[in-house]
């Protein structure tokens, strides 16, 4: 029985059993997570989003990411916004910063972004619950990711391919085993739980490049957080709440092996198998980015320039096309399903963070003229992080390309240094860079013995 053998596995898990790898792996998850949470917390969708629900708002128990020390100006909205919510709406609100400019981890064998659905309700609710111990906060994480990516591995590819946003409806799942670790529930009550979440599947692949693709985030994190205190207070579900005939696997998915998958948990830890982006945009586009980047840097050298390009030719994987085909994006959201803006962005300004997505770069004259040039083609033998380019120019030059393995695979791993040039850039944009350093240090040390109460005085 999958659902209870499970929640057997996440009650009996303890720190001492975790090792240093998988420690490593999530400690850098979450401050990935947290990078992603604040440089998102300004974006009209989560400003939006704020705005709409806060009165709403039970007490104030925990963070709104970014908005306690000045965060949300910008684009996105004012300090009137609150500063603090209760834990749901919380989560939800933290969610959708986190997974709005797409900069999120991926765990590559499903795509599922791991961290985002359960880092946020489990901050919420350590805020909410106070006293909770850095190793407590990490191995609560540990456990709802190796559950959520379980029970994707055992619905992937079919229950993506139907239409499904696997993030979100495998993350409410993980987001129920955290924060139930947190409220130390029995088996019998994260059983339930598991169940509670499951039933509540949240997330269509037909809201992509929408506000609603990062509410699927924020919304499965309070999913999950309400399933977990719910099973805490002796709500019940059904005790084979995955697996059943009638249960989630079965009903999200053509084909699932969900037994085979749960006999792995703590023998192959799907945490040391997550990435993280470099580019804030779908994962499938990153090889041409990357590509185009270090094809900017070699016009350079050569005296190209990008208003003398006559095309850009690109093979890749075709994930790519099916994923990221949007040929004229109107707006940011949009361009962050579009292989033809990312592949501009990086031969126009040699890098592809937050700015190039703004609405106003993806609506510009210099983007555009390069962007209609670009044509992409599928390829069944290319790799899912491989691409091969040929840039052409006025002038008779060919500059090519071929990238194997894209930057932030596990292949060519980011790492601490380019994930802390990560963190600072894109929260300087929300607190300026002196508090975005203080911010770094302070997720930096989630795992080594961090409280809440010091993330609390830290206020950000």
């Amino acid at each position: 029985m999958a659902t209870i053998s499970i929640a057997n596995w996440a009650v009996s898990l303890e720190y001492t059993s975790l090792p240093q790898g998988v420690i490593r792996a999530a400690t850098r998850s979450f401050y990935n997570w947290a990078g992603c949470a604040l440089g998102g917390s300004n974006h009209r969708t989560t400003t939006t989003a704020l705005e709409a629900l806060s009165p709403f708002f039970g007490p104030s128990t925990s963070s709104i990411l970014g908005r306690a020390n000045g965060g949300g100006g910008g684009s996105g909205g004012g300090d009137s916004l609150p500063k603090r919510a209760d834990a749901s709406h919380a989560a939800l609100i933290n969610g959708i910063a986190s997974h709005v400019h797409d900069y999120d981890d991926t765990h590559l064998e499903t795509i599922i972004h791991p961290t985002g659905p359960v880092a946020s309700a489990l901050l919420a609710q350590a805020e909410a619950q106070g006293n909770v111990s850095g190793k407590d906060f990490i191995l609560a994480l540990v456990a709802g990711v190796e559950a959520e990516c379980k029970v994707g591995l055992a619905v992937w590819p079919k229950h993506y391919d139907i239409g499904w946003h696997i993030t979100s409806t495998t993350g409410s799942i993980g987001a129920a085993v955290a924060v139930g670790k947190l409220l130390k529930l029995t088996p019998e009550q994260m059983a339930h739980a598991i169940g509670i979440a499951a039933t509540q599947v949240t997330g269509l692949r037909e809201m992509f490049g929408s506000d609603t693709k990062s509410f699927h985030v924020g919304r499965s994190a309070q999913n999950g957080l309400m399933a977990a205190v719910l099973a805490s207070n002796g709500y019940t579900s059904s005790l084979q709440a995955l697996e059943a005939k009638r249960g989630w696997a079965n009903v999200v998915s053509e084909t699932q092996n969900l037994s085979e998958r749960v006999t792995t948990l703590g023998s192959v830890w799907e945490i040391e198998k997550n990435s993280f982006k470099p580019f804030p945009c779908g994962i499938v586009v990153h090889p041409v980015i990357d590509g185009c980047i270090q094809l900017h840097q070699e016009m350079t050298s050569s005296g190209c320039r990008p208003g003398d390009i006559t095309r850009v030719h690109c093979r890749v994987h075709p994930l790519v096309l099916e994923l990221t085909g949007k040929k004229t994006p109107r707006d940011g959201l949009q361009a962050k399903f579009s292989v033809y803006h990312g592949g501009a962005a990086g031969l126009v300004f040699g890098r592809a963070g937050p700015a190039a997505y703004e609405d106003a770069v993806v609506t510009s004259d210099e983007i555009i003229g390069v962007r209609d040039k670009i044509d992409a083609v599928a390829d069944e033998t290319l790799g899912a992080d491989e691409t091969e380019i040929v840039a052409e120019f006025r002038d008779g030059t060919r500059l090519t390309k071929h990238v194997v393995h894209a930057i932030g695979s596990l292949e060519v791993p980011m790492t601490d240094q380019q994930l802390e040039a990560k963190f600072i850039d894109q929260v300087s944009q929300v607190l300026g860079s002196q508090k975005a350093s203080e911010a770094s240090k302070v997720y930096s040390l989630m795992g080594r013995g961090l409280c809440m109460d010091s993330l609390n005085e830290a206020r950000l």
